[in-house]
């Protein structure tokens, strides 16, 4: 009798426990922590290589997430590094690289740091013109701890001023992500600023969450312009909760963006 009243003792604390997990189990807002920075392609701003430097201002801003641009993969100028994976080392984060082109003995793309499992990987290429240099959109879905499942884009946009391939590459962008299920965080080097035709036709399906905020991203020395962002869809299930640059003028040539996002129910 014994036994059993045991068994049932303990049987019940583990339904308890469970059904308690259960109940609360995607209910939680979470908090999340978003940086996008252009790397250099593992340079820095003296014409050194060091990660050490690119992965101190990651460290210290704490991300959750990390949209990576100008990220090499085992080329010549990159040392034959894997560089998503050499910072994922450094940060203790969940590294992923995907190509936009091959380049210099290896390849070119965008890269992605995470502290949330990755439930599935997409890389999107983005419309160019013969002879400028090939894009592209890294996503991931990811799940928070809360149960939720959001979507992570990292891209880098064609640079060249007065190349329509910008246009381009923003209306696939929303094409392909702008009626996706998942509430969605888009960030990277965008190379236009903020009332320009591209980032306009972006806000047609994302927010930026440097509305309202002044600071700019590049150069890293002396900024004078906005070209860094970090946006969100749809605006009704993110709350805001702060936008700030960070630059570190040896660490790259781009400043860094931090948002903090509350995803809501």
């Amino acid at each position: 009798m014994k036994t059993i009243t045991t068994t049932f003792v303990l049987f019940m604390l583990l339904f308890l426990g469970y059904s308690g997990y259960t109940q609360d189990y995607g209910q939680k807002e979470t908090t999340l922590r978003i940086l996008t920075f252009n790397i250099l392609h593992g340079a820095t701003t003296q014409g050194d290589f060091d990660l050490d430097k690119i992965a101190a201002v990651i460290k210290d801003a704490n991300p959750d997430l990390v949209a990576m641009q100008e990220v090499d993969f085992k080329t010549r100028r990159a040392q034959n590094y894997d560089l998503a994976t050499e910072l994922g080392l450094r940060t203790k984060m969940a590294p992923l690289f995907g190509i936009a082109m091959p380049y210099d003995g290896g390849a070119y793309g965008e890269g992605i740091l995470t502290k949330m499992p990755i439930l599935k990987s997409e890389n999107v290429a983005l419309p160019h013109s013969p002879g400028n240099e090939p894009r592209a959109a890294l996503s991931v879905l990811v799940q928070l701890e809360s149960g939720d499942t959001i979507r992570f884009i990292a891209t880098h946009l064609e640079h060249q001023e007065n190349s329509t391939d910008r246009t381009d590459q923003v209306k696939k962008i929303n094409a392909v992500f702008g009626d996706d299920d998942y509430p969605g965080i888009l960030a990277g080097d965008l190379n236009d600023t903020p009332e320009s035709e591209a980032i306009s036709i972006l806000k047609t399906v994302w927010t930026d969450s440097s509305k309202g905020k002044s600071f700019l991203t590049f150069p890293s020395d002396e900024p004078d312009r906005k070209i860094d962002y970090i946006l969100f869809r749809p605006a009704q299930r993110w709350e805001l909760i702060e936008s700030r640059e960070i630059c570190d003028a040896v660490a790259s040539d781009h400043c860094a963006v931090l948002s903090v996002l509350k995803l809501k129910k």
